[in-house]
């Protein structure tokens, strides 16, 4: 592999930054070139040092080793590229993009995506703000990789359930024969596990026409059952060269070394996965699917919980929401409510006893409305628990730190606190929506992400990119390289905005002293100013 000093004239890749207002011809070559790049840049200088190798024997054995594929620009640019099987696999033949003949898309004129355009992951800059880094956008291409006889996908679903996951089933199917006359597709049933086994179904538009109606998954799902060398003997053994995989972070990192061992193996097939989280804790995206519809089921139980509290003397209701690492179902759940005088979630530190606690705050809340609503996220408080009661060293099969039911232990110490107060008898409510959330049909709003997400994988597996996963970054779907979602993780700022908003709703209290808000806001502030309302920040994974 030769090293190219950075003195040495390099011709940079015009990669363009999307601009809605632009147009671009539908006549542009989209040729790839099967360059594989790893590139370290100072953003104080336009100079870089590049490693570039092409896709011949000589350079094959390193390009399997999953570095990052990267090209550096002017001014700071940086596209995080995702793989392409013209980076491992040499003279694949192309073939005309289907839909050019397609008539429901006829009308669209400029269908086919710039094979330059890029997606800025910051949008709020400052003047001398290097450009950043930039992902690739998604969307149909000129050109694509695989004829229409020779495809053979498959789709599974693997970890916990959410609403969305059929829908992105049928738009994984429906667009695959609609857009590209893709007829075989495989299901694979119970997660990846699933693989090991013979049954599987054979998935139509016909088969899957109805099921975004329905909650859950028809494919089943699992948690574990990882064995990557039998997964990967399946999907050849089975002449499968397309493999969609939708699950959490734990799924995207089988899928990532899922994708590594079929690039080791040479084998031209696409692997692509769709995030799926609830909880809305994957980073570089704008959301996760089912995110919306969880906050909007969520308001269900709010409103239980608040009538059930105005109805008694000095009432509480209690709500735990899911959240194990990250409070937004919780945060945004209270915002828009606006019945909840008490939003606690893992990245807000709370104490109950003493000035300023939560025991404090309850009894000036009952003193003054008679009632009140708390909403707490799965994994709050988990270290006021007792040494007994946690399960810290303890994972489930996906390596999910396996959390205490806090909402059962925050209910019973307040319980316990005013049994001792003679002149304030409470009555308390407690609601766990948990797996009724879960379990529902998408609402309208994550129906069309999902059906934008299923397109954004098909596209791209057909253009021949492989090892990335999809979602929308600044409104603008895009190619991630699974290395980038798989490293972090979201969470609320608590310095930010948004969370104030939400202090303000609630009247809580911060829980915190000005000292430690300081110290958090040198530690989680990010590098440039949030839009406003766009709370979250990419933290290390606890794991």
């Amino acid at each position: 592999m030769d090293t190219i000093s950075s003195s040495a004239s390099l011709s940079t890749p015009r990669f363009r930054c999307f601009d809605p207002t632009n147009s671009f011809h539908a006549t542009h070559n989209h040729s790839h070139r099967p360059y594989f790049f790893t590139t370290s840049f100072s953003s104080s200088s336009n100079n870089s040092s590049t490693i570039c190798t092409t896709g011949d024997d000589s350079t094959k054995e390193s390009m399997r080793k999953s570095e990052p594929k990267t090209v550096a620009g002017p001014a700071g640019y940086v596209l995080e590229d995702v793989p392409h099987f013209t980076d491992y696999i040499s003279d694949l033949p192309t073939y005309p993009n289907p839909l050019q003949d397609n008539p429901a898309y006829s009308v669209v004129k400029q269908y086919f995506v710039n094979a330059d355009d890029t997606v800025a992951q910051k949008i709020v800059v400052q003047k001398e703000s290097p450009r950043g880094t930039h992902f690739r956008r998604a969307g149909p291409r000129q050109k694509v990789y695989f004829d229409s006889d020779e495809v053979h996908a498959c789709i599974v679903t693997c970890g916990g359930l959410c609403p969305g996951l059929n829908t992105v089933i049928r738009e994984l199917v429906c667009g695959l024969h609609d857009m590209y006359g893709v007829n075989r597709i495989l299901g694979i049933e119970g997660g990846y596990k699933g693989f090991y086994a013979r049954n599987t179904i054979l998935l139509t538009p016909k088969v899957v026409n109805d099921i975004h109606k329905r909650g859950g998954t028809i494919l089943g799902t699992s948690r574990g059952g990882y064995d990557t060398s039998k997964i990967v003997d399946s999907i050849q053994d089975r002449g499968i060269n397309q493999v969609y995989i939708i699950g959490g972070d734990g799924t995207q990192r089988g899928a990532s070394v899922i994708f590594e061992e079929i690039r080791r193996r040479g084998l031209k097939v696409a692997v692509v996965g769709i995030p799926k989280t609830i909880d809305n804790d994957i980073p570089v995206i704008d959301k996760s699917f089912g995110f919306d519809t969880a906050v909007e089921e969520a308001q269900r139980a709010i409103n239980a919980a608040h009538v059930e509290a105005e109805s008694f003397e000095n009432g509480i209701g209690v709500v735990k929401l899911m959240g194990r690492y990250s409070g937004f179902i919780a945060m945004f759940a209270t915002l828009a409510s606006r019945d909840v005088d008490c939003c606690l979630i893992p990245e807000s530190p709370f104490y109950l006893e003493g000035p300023g606690g939560l025991f404090e705050y309850i009894r000036k809340r009952l003193k003054e409305h008679a009632h009140m609503v708390i909403v707490i996220a799965e994994g709050a408080g988990q270290e006021l628990l007792s040494e007994s009661m946690r399960t810290m060293d303890k994972q489930d099969a996906s390596g999910n730190r396996l959390l205490q039911d806090v909402g059962l232990w925050i209910s019973q110490k307040i319980k316990d606190h005013f049994s001792q107060d003679q002149k304030m008898n409470i009555t308390l409510k407690y609601i766990d929506p948990t797996y009724m959330i879960r379990a529902v049909p998408s609402n309208a709003s994550d129906n069309v992400y999902c059906t934008l997400l299923a397109h954004s994988a098909i596209h791209g597996a057909m253009a021949g990119y492989t090892g990335f996963t999809v979602g929308p970054v600044n409104g603008r779907h895009s190619h991630i390289p699974f290395h980038r979602v798989n490293e972090r993780r979201n969470k609320v700022v608590i310095t930010d905005r948004m969370w104030a908003r939400l202090l303000s709703s609630t009247n809580q209290p911060s829980f915190l002293d000005p000292m430690h808000v300081i110290e958090d806001k040198l530690e989680e502030e990010p590098e440039s100013p949030l839009l406003d309302g766009e709370n979250h920040a990419d933290t290390t994974t606890a794991e």
